[in-house]
Order: C-alpha cells, then sequence, then structure tokens
C-alpha cells in the first residue's frame, strides 16, 4: 500500500504520459488516478467520468469563478482543470493520486501543494515523438507540426520537475515510475539528449 501522496505527471504530447499513468495505477496498490475535467469532446471510445469529466464552456467556467479547481489550462483552444475537492477527498482516504497534466498545471499544483511528487516524461528523441503522433492516427499533418512545435517549449520545462523518466521502452519506463512512486527512485537521471530534444 502506497502512503497518501500526490503524484504529477507531465509531458509533451504523444509521450505515452496517459498509458503510463494508466499502467501505473493498475500495477501500484493504492494509487488512483484523478480525471480531469475539459471542454474538449470525447475521442473514439472515451468515456464521460472515466476518461475525463466532459462539461460545456459555461459549466467549465462556473467552476472557475467558484474555484473548484486545483489547477487549470487551456490547450490547443480546450480547457483542462484538476477538481480540488475531488483529489483532497482521495487524499483523506490514504490513496495515492496520480495527476496527468501539463507543465502549466503542474506549476500550479506544486505552489498550492509543495508536498507533490512532479515527474516529466521524456521521449527518447525527436524522431520518435513524431512518429507516434503520426501513428495515432488522431490529427492532421498540419496538427502534428504544431504540436511538435508545442513539444520544444513543453519539454523546456523539464527542470522544474522532481524527476525525469523517459519512455523509450514502455515496460522499462513504467518500472521507473512505480520506484518512484515507492520512494526508490533516483532525481533526474536521464540517458537521453535533452539539448538535442530542445534545439530548434
Amino acid at each position: 500500500m502506497t502512503h497518501a501522496k500526490l503524484f504529477i505527471l507531465s509531458a509533451a504530447s504523444g509521450t505515452g504520459k496517459t498509458s503510463l499513468a494508466s499502467a501505473l495505477v493498475q500495477n501500484v496498490s493504492g494509487v488512483e488516478t484523478s480525471v480531469s475535467h475539459t471542454t474538449r469532446k470525447p475521442r473514439p471510445g472515451e468515456q464521460d467520468g472515466v476518461h475525463y469529466h466532459f462539461v460545456d464552456r459555461a459549466a467549465f467556467d462556473a467552476m472557475v469563478a467558484r474555484g473548484e479547481f486545483l489547477e487549470h489550462a487551456t490547450v490547443f483552444g480546450n480547457s483542462y482543470g484538476t477538481s480540488r475537492n475531488e483529489v483532497e477527498n482521495r487524499l483523506r482516504q490514504g490513496k495515492g493520486v496520480v495527476l496527468d497534466i501539463d507543465w502549466q498545471g503542474a506549476r500550479s499544483v506544486k505552489r498550492l501543494m509543495p508536498e507533490a511528487v512532479s515527474i516529466f516524461i521524456l521521449p527518447p528523441s525527436r524522431e520518435v515523438l513524431a512518429q507516434r503522433l503520426v501513428d495515432r492516427g488522431q490529427d492532421s499533418p498540419d496538427v502534428i507540426a504544431r504540436r511538435m512545435h508545442e513539444a520544444i517549449s513543453e519539454m523546456s520545462h523539464y527542470m522544474e520537475f522532481d524527476y525525469i523518466v523517459v519512455n523509450d521502452e514502455f515496460d522499462l519506463a513504467l518500472a521507473d515510475l512505480q520506484r518512484i512512486v515507492r520512494g526508490q527512485g533516483d532525481p533526474r537521471v536521464s540517458h537521453v539528449d535533452i539539448e538535442a530534444l530542445l534545439r530548434e
């Protein structure tokens, strides 16, 4: 059983963050994923309340006004937010909570809850990241190009995080995450050429 603790997972789009977060909660007892609210439309196979709480713009803005989000941000025209009440309830129940959010959200959460453990996931190379975005089959070439440009900016924030995990081989990356959650990880250890990832 993992002691109640908040874990933040962030990464550039297409790095595999969401898949790793899902696998992590399946493999570590007492750890759950917080379900974010979003204004974007569901993708094929996504279920309301499971993958996200899908809400319209008016409902989302009302939650912001009432101060119900631990963090919220707008990414690619869609808004995402983490319910403060949901996270705090799970922590009070003694559960570990995983947040799958971007670096902006991570910065906000760390400001409010500095004891949270933050983890940034990197791809092994830009070529691999580009291919993963193509393989998802969800975006047009123009959107993929924009996501790649944004990825460079997003990855530049890696030093703000407590740990770095490189998702080259999924099982190895998952094992690294499990060690971190169990308090056995090494802070900011990386075998990838980060400068090459960030070079325009």
